[in-house]
């Protein structure tokens, strides 16, 4: 069934009917647009939130971000961030798939149509005037026939005249024969319009019209197959990234998953463990045995007391729960009986009448000060180059990460050094490549900065052998105090200093045995599954497949490239967000 038999008659109603079909196009088409500014606003608040909350690059070096948990939720912001670029992805294909293919096809449709609109009006135009011709001549025959009647019947009746002379009668026969005449070519004139009217009447319903309706009927259905296309394209559209954007889903999963309580409890240990001893037992002074004073100050002067650690460990509130007073306002509660005289009616000007009190007033007069110098350190800590300033454990792994940094920048500039050597080398051999005088300035900056790193480096390895390597013995100098006040070296802004050497008749050393193993520098961080597959074209790239496993060497740096490493030993930068991560 088609249009030019069924709606031969129904021209109007398929122009409506077509025209209400483009519109639909068009309704479709502004429906999509708005999804897409839908996504594209979604996506945007995605990226917002993910910027919002990730970790700035100035604070990388915090010591939460080794928390499992922390690096989780990192793993988190990351797959949000690769979420939103699958919902952009959507909105862009949406676009360029239905919007702008539609539109284009909308446009050639309704051309299409105009055309086809135009030859139906032509056809029926044409129509029309072989009508107004054939009626014109009808009429023209009606009109020429009546006046041949009225002159037959005036030749007639003038024939039958008696008073009609022979002129007469002939010239009205004359006239009734020109008028017949007159009329029959009238009349053969009408019968050729006829036939011509009906010959482009059948050729107008017959073939004209249902040629253009039939068009017009294929016009309309290749719009229909074509919207229902777009419709197919609005779900397959986000179907092709439902995967992509599964694999974000399984990597929060993942990060969830990955999180260790066990180890961050570790971590937290080895980033906070000061490599102190608990202090000792504090020692009874019976000054009532008439001990002399030296002997006195002497003994007084072993370390027994938390208040040494203070000095020692300046960076690290010793008391818990942070109640730093607690001692000096228990001590200064002890109150000393009033004075009273001995039998003998004299005393002693500083023990009174009850040596302990006394020897407590000493302690707590002792302790004040020494809380008042942390309090000052912890407003403004004093921070050193050779991370003096922190417990000995901090002290040694800091200074190990800084030789690491200087061993990284002094192997750049090294590859660097050799790099200029071969181009001048080329630029010697071949002149026309290069002059190699240019580079003599890129050469001597080059080895000024490889001897200025070497220098750090050799100093850093000096800090580092005084405070001490992994798996050596290590013994550090504990701060003495006595009745008449602290012994510990002060450093200018009032705080206790590690720098003051140490006295053999006072100071007791700590021993601690570090178990660390040594690392190698280049030992994998972590490993990595590939979740997609990467061609690795690009020079310092390394290709991979997807679900490969490959080691982790360097972390992103915030460049959006990892460092990994093959089984076989091939090394390489990937995209981060090609892989999932799971460092050690």
């Amino acid at each position: 069934m088609d249009w030019g038999t069924e709606l031969w008659d129904q021209y109007d109603t398929i122009e409506k009917h077509t025209q209400s079909g483009l519109e639909l196009v068009e309704k479709y088409v502004k429906f999509v647009k708005e999804r897409t500014e839908i996504e594209q606003t979604y996506a945007k608040q995605l990226r917002n939130l993910s910027k919002k909350y990730n970790q700035k690059r100035s604070s990388k070096d915090e010591p939460e971000c080794r928390l499992s948990s922390y690096q989780s939720f990192l793993e988190i912001l990351n797959e949000m961030n690769d979420y939103a670029g699958q919902r952009e992805l959507i909105a862009e294909n949406l676009m360029m798939n239905i919007c702008i293919d539609l539109t284009k096809y909308l446009q050639d449709l309704k051309q299409e149509r105009k055309t086809y609109l135009m030859e139906a009006k032509k056809a029926q135009q044409s129509l029309e005037s072989t009508y107004k011709q054939l009626d014109n001549s009808k009429k023209r025959f009606e009109r020429e026939w009546r006046e041949a009647e009225r002159a037959a019947q005036n030749a007639e009746k003038t024939d039958l005249d008696i008073n009609a002379t022979k002129a007469d009668v002939e010239k009205a026969k004359q006239q009734a024969h020109f008028k017949a005449q007159t009329a029959e070519e009238s009349k053969n004139d009408y019968a050729s319009q006829l036939q011509k009217y009906n010959k482009e009447q059948s050729q107008f319903y017959f073939n004209d019209i249902p040629l253009v309706f039939n068009k017009l009927q294929d016009l309309d259905e290749r719009r229909i197959r074509k919207l229902a296309q777009g419709y197919i394209l609005f779900s397959d559209t986000e179907k092709q990234v439902m995967p992509i954007i599964g694999k974000c889903l399984e990597g929060i999963t993942k990060a969830g998953t990955n999180v260790n309580d066990k180890n961050d409890t570790m971590i937290v240990i080895e980033q906070n463990k000061s490599g102190f001893e608990r202090p000792g037992d504090v020692e009874f002074e019976d000054y009532s045995q008439g001990i002399n004073r030296a002997s006195s100050d002497s003994s007084l002067g072993t370390p027994k007391g938390p208040m040494d650690l203070l000095g020692r460990n300046k960076g690290k509130n010793f008391w818990l729960f942070s109640r730093k007073s607690k001692l000096s306002s228990t001590l200064t509660s002890v109150s000393t009986p009033p004075d009273a005289s001995p039998p003998n009616g004299s005393h002693s000007p500083k023990f009174g009448r009850d040596p302990l009190s006394y020897c407590l007033k000493e302690i707590n007069k002792t302790v004040k000060p020494r809380i008042s110098s942390f309090r000052t350190l912890r407003r403004s800590p004093t921070v050193t180059e050779d991370f003096g300033h922190l417990p000995p454990e901090q002290r040694r792994k800091r200074l190990q990460q800084k030789l690491e940094e200087i061993s990284k920048e002094l192997q750049k500039e090294v590859d660097q050094s050799e790099a200029l050597g071969k181009m001048k080398d080329v630029y010697e051999k071949n002149p026309q490549m290069g002059d190699p005088a240019t580079l003599a300035s890129q050469i001597s900056q080059t080895s000024q900065n490889i001897e200025r790193l070497k220098g750090e480096m050799g100093k850093y390895e000096n800090w580092l052998t005084e405070a001490g390597a992994r798996g050596d013995t290590m013994r550090y100098k504990t701060n003495t105090f006595s009745n008449n006040g602290a012994h510990d070296a002060l450093s200018p802004d009032g705080a206790h200093s590690d720098e003051s050497p140490p006295d053999p008749s006072q100071a007791i050393y700590a021993e601690f045995d570090d178990d660390f193993e040594d690392e190698e520098l280049a030992a994998p961080i972590g490993r990595c599954t590939a979740m997609y597959s990467f061609p690795g074209a690009s020079e310092g790239t390394i290709s991979m497949q997807e679900g490969e496993v490959l080691a982790v060497i360097e972390e992103d740096k915030g460049d959006g490239w990892t460092r990994v490493r093959r089984n076989n030993g091939d090394e390489g930068y990937i995209p981060t967000s090609y892989v999932s991560i799971s460092l050690n």
